[in-house]
């Protein structure tokens, strides 16, 4: 009889969360070979009904979909040891560098910093190129994310956010009732009754942090409270949430924005889910003597929400799929998280990042080799790091 230890998805997980990397759609390639092709643990149909789930769902995609399937082989034990062997090595790393890296040179540590920001700049350019064809293949899409990328481009607050989702969802509703998503079928894993507690556990903390954060602005239920409201509000992947939590981090002054930049092109350069940089912010943001509650803290926070949530899609598609106006919101939030990514691309990314032509050159070097030679991003990392040392050396 095969085994169905969490032990055993934990190994399988770890190995995937040190090997898995190139972005979320890389790493549904891995999750494929891995436990579709190798363990069996799964049929590929089953394996394409959970993606296409957690797709639709907000949170990191990849992780969820392996939260679902350590679920599916070995309960709820299985699914906690899926997520955190796929996590554990990223965070481990960009907790590091949040500690290290200040105690390095000065000149060097501004050049990798800088190179970690030019990276930046083209793994989110290929990422909004995907999504943009993916997510806005039509001119109704394509008319609500230039309105959301109109609304976001010179102020891209949290409630200038929320409305640009709110008006994608309104603006879906009239536009995109044509829109059908393939018929999914799931594998029964959780009841019902299931959905209903993960809902209430999931807005509990989303009402909750808020109120408490109050009474401490930059403690650490203030932290929980950022990260755990981006982690709810993200549709569309790790890079998405990069706008959410710019706004938070940055204007309050837990981070520089360089800080926050180079954590997120360190994130590039690290295999498993870029949800993980959470672990770096936390970090980066610590008073002294605390860093590493404050990593765990942002790291739980980020993630709990998709995790919640994919246990109530889970319960609940049977009846949303049949819901033809819910599915054309859905569309019109997902053009609108495009025109979101777009704007943060050009502030504050772009204009972070390129101080003139060569740092232009730079970053759509990078970018041409994302796309279309299909580089890994650590190489486009280690290209942008030597390219700004090469600057820095001839300045």
């Amino acid at each position: 009889m095969k085994s169905r230890s969490p032990v055993e998805v934990l190994q399988a997980s770890l190995q995937l969360g040190l090997t898995s990397f190139g972005g979320p759609i890389a790493h549904l390639g891995y999750f494929n070979r891995e436990y579709v092709q190798k363990r069996r643990w799964l049929s590929a149909e089953e394996y394409a009904a959970f993606v296409s789930l957690c797709q639709l769902l907000p949170g990191p995609t990849s992780s969820q979909v392996g939260f679902l399937i350590g679920l599916h082989r070995a309960g709820i034990v299985g699914a906690l040891a899926a997520w955190v062997g796929f996590t554990l090595p990223s965070a481990v790393l960009l907790y590091a560098f949040a500690i290290f890296a200040p105690h390095t040179p000065g000149p060097l540590m501004h050049a990798l910093l800088h190179g970690l920001m030019l990276t930046a700049v083209a793994v989110v350019s290929e990422a909004l190129w995907s999504m943009a064809r993916s997510l806005c293949p039509d001119w109704q899409r394509a008319a609500i994310a230039l309105g959301a990328a109109a609304l976001l481009a010179t102020n891209s607050s949290t409630l200038l956010q929320f409305l640009a989702l709110a008006g994608g969802a309104i603006a879906g509703s009239i536009a995109c009732r044509k829109v059908r998503y393939a018929g999914i079928t799931l594998p029964a894993v959780a009841p019902r009754r299931t959905a209903w507690i993960g809902l209430a556990i999931f807005c509990a903390p989303l009402l909750a942090l808020p109120l408490w954060s109050a009474f401490a602005p930059h403690g650490p239920i203030a932290l929980a409270s950022l990260f755990y409201r981006a982690g709810a509000l993200v549709f569309g992947g790790g890079h998405v949430v990069l706008p959410l939590l710019q706004d938070a981090l940055v204007p309050g002054r837990w981070l520089t924005n360089e800080g926050f930049l180079a954590g997120y092109g360190f994130a590039q350069a690290m295999p498993g889910p870029l949800f993980a940089v959470a672990a770096y912010f936390g970090a980066a943001s610590a008073p002294a003597g605390v860093s590493l509650l404050w990593a765990v803290i942002a790291l739980l926070a980020i993630f709990l929400p998709g995790l919640l949530l994919s246990l109530v899609g889970l319960s609940l598609w049977s009846g949303f799929a049949r819901a033809p106006t819910a599915l054309a919101m859905l569309a019109g939030i997902n053009a609108a998280v495009v025109g979101l990514l777009a704007a943060a691309l050009y502030n504050p990314i772009a204009l972070t990042a390129i101080h003139g032509a060569f740092d232009a050159v730079v970053a759509l070097t990078g970018f041409g080799l994302l796309h279309w030679r299909r580089v890994p991003p650590i190489l486009v990392a280690a290209l942008c790091i030597a390219a700004s040392l090469v600057a820095q050396r001839l300045a």
